[in-house]
């Protein structure tokens, strides 16, 4: 069988299977298979596939029919235009998310102190490490995003410190500019409205925050003030329809609170500046 034949017959597969955007993950997964990009299924398309390829394909293209995520089969997302690796210990990061990186990046002034809570695949971290002069540091309660967030750093070039905590918990007082967080905000109860490739395979502690889903915000807006310095921000993203329920956590010592929309208009970046 012949590349093109595989592309042809694997899109069809996941059409009807109804997988989203099926010819675009059959290439992807095709890519995969062949350790190749995806250029040369189209400068190739007669080139025979292995037997050895042919059987990867066939694993992964029975994945993504199970339900399980593109990324978490390929290993791989792209985040802000580098390449992050990706598994099931960790949230695959969204293109929304680059939003926050976007919101703070003009707060993350040379010699600035960053802490990313929460970090996941460390592509928040990562990315403000690479795109500023600042100094990054990261926590995740789970040790194995943290390896996994090291090894993208690493892969990366990133000089990024990595703590093992819950949120902001072993952080030193007053010794950041800016905190960041995309933190779990989906309400428990919210659950079974989520597609099945985010309920079944992406981890729950970094999806669900507890019953009304702004908890996460309430412990980061009490934590934030002991680790921020006098005149540091507070980055977070939102989830959906959340702006003033999180804005109304951070009052009294807050300031400047504003929330960002996405390109479709919606609230998603909240920012807030700590002034005692």
């Amino acid at each position: 069988m012949n590349l093109q034949t595989a592309l042809r017959q694997g899109a069809e597969l996941l059409e009807r299977g109804a997988i989203p955007a099926p010819r675009l993950t059959a290439e992807v997964l095709l890519c995969h298979a062949l350790d190749r990009e995806r250029v040369y299924l189209y400068a190739h398309p007669e080139e025979e596939i292995s037997e050895r390829a042919w059987a990867r394909y066939g694993r992964s293209l029975d994945e993504r029919l199970g339900g399980k995520p593109t990324q978490y089969i390929t290993g791989r997302q792209e985040f802000y235009g580098r390449e992050f690796r990706v598994g099931p210990a960790v949230l695959i990061p969204r293109p929304e998310t680059e939003h926050v990186v976007e919101t703070a990046l003009p707060l993350c002034a040379a010699g600035a102190r960053v802490a990313d809570a929460g970090c996941g695949s460390g592509a928040i971290a990562v990315t403000l490490a690479l795109e500023t002069a600042a100094g990054v540091w990261a926590t995740d309660i789970s040790l194995e995003a943290l390896a996994l967030a090291g090894e993208n750093a690493r892969r990366l070039g990133a000089r990024v410190h990595f703590l093992a905590c819950d949120l902001l918990t072993a952080l030193p007082a007053a010794s950041m500019d800016v905190v960041v967080s995309n933190p779990p905000y989906v309400p428990d109860g919210d659950a079974g409205g989520l597609s099945r490739e985010i309920r079944e395979h992406e981890p729950a502690v970094a999806l669900f925050a507890g019953p009304a889903g702004t908890e996460i915000y309430r412990r980061l807006a009490e934590q934030a003030p002991r680790v921020l310095k006098p005149g540091g921000w507070i980055v977070l993203e939102l989830g959906f329809k959340m702006a003033a329920a999180v804005e109304a956590l951070f009052t009294g010592p807050w300031t400047e609170a504003r929330a960002t929309p996405d390109l479709a208009g919606f609230p998603r970046v909240f920012c807030a500046r700590f002034a005692p």
